[in-house]
């Protein structure tokens, strides 16, 4: 690979970077091509995407970014796959789901929302995390709730309050 190429590679690295708020980083080594394939394929329908990369260019990409990636680049040895994605907990859903098949992949760190996690520990606590949508919906049941208390009490009572008054007029 040139120079050129490299650079070419690392600009479009650093522009990826800087579109998805959502970056994993895993390892894929020791999966045959099947795995391989179904991976792809599982991150393909969940509209996550995965690309193999160099560490020295991942690092100079995460380097050029405008982002703080914290510790995430002490994390590129070995194979490296990112993955990204648009909600948060979508690639570490894939990971969990593909695990019960195989050990791997192995999850070396993840960037959601500005938060950095390192290691395969992190795992159960990146799938519980809740999508900006899910949480917008969780907002609005709550707000919604005590109006629908008031409305059905006042609706059951008005029933009751117009029986009895139907019940005493015809007395």
């Amino acid at each position: 690979m040139t120079r050129e190429e490299k650079a070419n590679v690392i600009q479009d690295l650093t522009s990826q970077l800087g579109d998805n708020a959502t970056i994993y980083l895993a390892d894929i080594s020791g999966l045959n091509a099947t795995q391989t394939s179904d991976l792809r394929r599982a991150c393909f329908k969940a509209d996550v995407k995965l690309a193999v990369v160099k560490n020295t260019l991942l690092a100079k990409a995460m380097e050029a970014s405008e982002r703080e990636f914290g510790e995430l680049p002490g994390v590129l040895k070995g194979n490296t796959s990112l993955m990204f994605s648009e909600v948060g907990n979508v690639p570490a859903k894939i990971i969990k789901a593909f695990r019960k098949k195989s050990d791997k992949p192995l999850l070396k760190g993840a960037f959601v929302e500005e938060a950095v996690y390192i290691g395969d520990e992190n795992l159960d606590a990146l799938v519980s995390i809740k999508s900006k949508e899910e949480m917008i919906g969780e907002v609005i049941g709550l707000l919604q709730s005590p109006a629908k208390n008031v409305i059905s009490g006042l609706k059951s009572g008005g029933g009751k309050l117009a029986g009895i008054l139907k019940t005493l007029s015809e007395r």
